[in-house]
């Protein structure tokens, strides 16, 4: 028996995507919105596995809101690295599933370690 915990967020951020032929490699801007998974197998006496608040909150000390992306990380800020980036710091502190980073309504890319 499990559960699936999900929590969003968002943030306002640039970045280009060096070496991309298109569009996307001049500097331009998203709300970046973040999904995070977290599965549990057991809850305490509450009736719950995790808080929902303190998954919000190591969620949201990561995000880095309006920044330029390429300042902030030594690799490329695309969707599918920040995807991942985040799962690795949230795994140090959280049984986490997965993480999606959307950078529109209809695009965006989820990390897992299946």
């Amino acid at each position: 028996m499990s559960w699936i915990l999900k929590v969003r967020d968002k943030f306002q951020a640039a970045h280009y995507l060096k070496d991309y032929k298109g569009k996307c490699e001049k500097i331009h801007g998203h709300t970046f919105f973040v999904e995070v998974s977290v599965v549990t197998h057991e809850l305490n006496q509450t009736g719950i596995s995790l808080d929902f608040t303190q998954i919000k909150a190591h969620l949201a000390a990561l995000l880095p809101d309006h920044t330029l992306l390429n300042e902030v990380y030594s690799f490329p800020p695309s969707a599918e690295n920040l995807a991942r980036h985040f799962y690795l710091e949230l795994k140090k502190v959280m049984p986490v599933k997965e993480v999606t980073v959307w950078e529109s309504e209809d695009a965006s890319a989820t990390y897992s370690e299946d």
